[in-house]
């Protein structure tokens, strides 16, 4: 399970949020998790109440958005709407990704003493 490694990670960004601004008590945590990053957003939620237990963010609670995935043209950055061939629809190139992978922290609030 994955979602613990995440979530370690969540809590080491948000130490370096708080060491950042010279300590304090952090009291919400918002990220971002895009439908196709592979993350479980239960277990997740699950991993973070357990794993929160004495670190600096054991009464912050967390708060999970779900980034759909979109794609665009590599070279004119037409969109490409969900469901379809993963090629423009105007010139004919490959599409990239432009969301829906991601795992961000979007968000740390704290009270700086």
């Amino acid at each position: 399970m994955h979602e613990y490694s995440i979530v370690q990670s969540l809590v080491d960004s948000v130490a370096g949020v708080v060491a950042e601004n010279g300590g304090g008590t952090v009291h919400h945590v918002s990220i971002e998790i895009g439908e196709l990053s592979g993350v479980d957003t239960d277990l997740l939620q699950t991993a973070y109440d357990t794993f929160r237990e004495g670190t600096l963010c054991e009464r912050a609670p967390l708060t999970i958005k779900r980034t759909p995935a979109r794609w665009e043209c590599r070279k004119c950055a037409a969109s490409i709407a969900r469901g379809a061939i993963l090629r423009c629809p105007v010139c004919d190139s490959p599409a990239r990704m432009v969301s829906g992978d991601e795992i961000m922290l979007r968000r740390v609030e704290l009270e700086v003493a």
